[in-house]
């Protein structure tokens, strides 16, 4: 048996990847003949871990191709693109509609078709029709939730907690090959009608969201009161109602943007259908209000102290182990620091094809570069190299002492004994943790 994925960007990758490791022949098929090229020399656009040495394992077993004609002899086709968004989070389905096509010229009649990309609630159902009219069952049509999470992606990829598909006859059995493939990886399997598996996809974001929201909104009357979130969230995870596994870090609002998507087509439907959904329009306002959380500690203690401060930022991509800086909270708060001196680094993300806050920005090759002479160290992506940095030499290169360290990266008695003042979210500075006015002040 043979799997076709159609769309090689992040999801497709790692899907086609997970599938030929566990012994599938799988043709991955996207028409930018220059990727498919440099995926087939082991050359990746995306980073993520564990994906090269899971692209070796895969071995002979994957097959990248721009050929179309390649996917005749697929037994299954999954239609694996990521679907981009514009700049209010709707999604663009254009780069789909044309795979879709791709796969109706060039595959066989009697083909399984899986849309595996993220499509808002009525999409399968719109195309069910659509394979009827051209002579296709609509019963050989699947949507089936992707889980991914960046940063996270192989290992949810080939051991995912449950499979949800949703279905034209959910009661009925799902076709052979594509059920030999779905019991390779021993998880429950939760079919359904289309429309509940499409928005299930979106409810799984929205619980996500309400928990970072709550949390946040918590952490940040822990910083008004002088409550330390930190020991307020062991006890929310011992309780059965909250659990371990649920988001209780507090963040800088949503990035990346597929909360942000989600978010987006539940107020399109509720505009459509009359529902009300005030709490989505919260969450939005709330997200943004906290996404400003590090430039606000910054100013409090650097920016309105000093002359012409200048700034180290540790972190660019919008979370750790990725390379995306898709609404990346860092690369608001550049833009924010645009008529400062700015140096950042980034162990994998960079800023090319981005938009530089100012000419005053440059990133450099390593965190410690940043901290030269710095009056203030900004840590805006908690990567796990960054709590490994000597902070006696961080304390040596540096000017200043301030480090305003959202994610708590860094720990609050090395910080302390070395004389930072270090802010994290939900844990307010104390008075002796302040810093002294630096004899350079600005004017306010």
């Amino acid at each position: 048996m043979t799997i076709g994925f159609v769309g090689l960007s992040h999801l497709g990758i790692v899907s086609s990847a997970c599938a030929a490791a566990k012994g599938f022949d799988v043709v991955a098929y996207d028409p930018d003949a220059p990727r498919c090229e440099a995926l087939s020399r082991g050359l990746l656009p995306i980073s993520e871990p564990g994906l090269p040495e899971l692209l070796k394992t895969a071995g002979p077993h994957l097959q990248f191709t721009s050929a179309p004609t390649r996917l005749r002899d697929c037994a299954v086709i999954v239609v694996s693109a990521d679907v981009p968004t514009d700049e209010r989070s709707r999604s663009d389905l254009t780069v789909i509609h044309a795979l879709i096509d791709t796969v109706l010229a060039h595959t066989a009649p009697d083909a399984t078709v899986v849309i595996s990309s993220q499509v808002p609630p009525g999409f399968t159902r719109g195309l069910a029709k659509s394979f009827q009219e051209k002579g296709r069952s609509a019963q050989s049509l699947y949507y089936q939730v992707e889980t991914l999470v960046f940063g996270q992606a192989v290992e949810r990829g080939l051991h995912p907690e449950r499979i949800i598909i949703g279905c034209a006859r959910p009661k009925e059995p799902l076709p052979s090959a594509y059920a030999a493939w779905l019991a390779s990886v021993a998880c429950p399997l939760l079919p359904m009608r289309y429309e509940s598996a499409e928005l299930t996809k979106i409810a799984i974001n929205m619980f996500l969201v309400s928990s970072v929201s709550t949390t946040n909104t918590l952490s940040e009357m822990c910083e008004a009161i002088g409550a330390d979130w930190s020991e307020i969230a062991p006890a929310l995870a011992m309780d059965r109602r909250i659990g371990p596994h649920a988001y209780l870090k507090p963040g800088l609002g949503l990035a990346g943007g597929n909360l942000e998507r989600d978010l987006a087509t539940v107020k399109a439907l509720a505009d459509a259908y009359g529902a009300e959904v005030g709490v989505v329009d919260a969450w939005r306002s709330h997200s943004a209000h906290r996404r400003d959380w590090a430039l606000s500690v910054l100013h409090a203690h650097a920016l309105s102290r000093c002359r012409d401060p200048r700034i180290a930022v540790w972190g660019l991509a919008y979370k750790a182990h990725t390379d995306s800086t898709n609404r990346s909270p860092a690369l608001a708060l550049l833009e924010a620091l645009r008529m400062f001196e700015v140096r950042a680094y980034d162990p994998r993300a960079t800023l090319n094809g981005a938009r530089q806050a100012s000419e005053r920005l440059t990133q450099v090759a390593s965190a410690m570069e940043a901290c030269q002479g710095a009056d203030a160290l900004v840590i805006m992506t908690p990567w796990p190299e960054f709590a490994q940095v000597d902070l006696r030499e961080v304390r040596a290169t540096m000017k200043g002492r301030v480090i305003v360290d959202p994610f708590g990266v860094l720990e609050d008695h090395a910080c302390a004994t070395l004389g930072f003042a270090h802010a994290r979210l939900g844990r307010a500075l104390q008075p002796q943790e302040l810093p002294a006015r630096s004899d350079t002040q600005a004017t306010p």
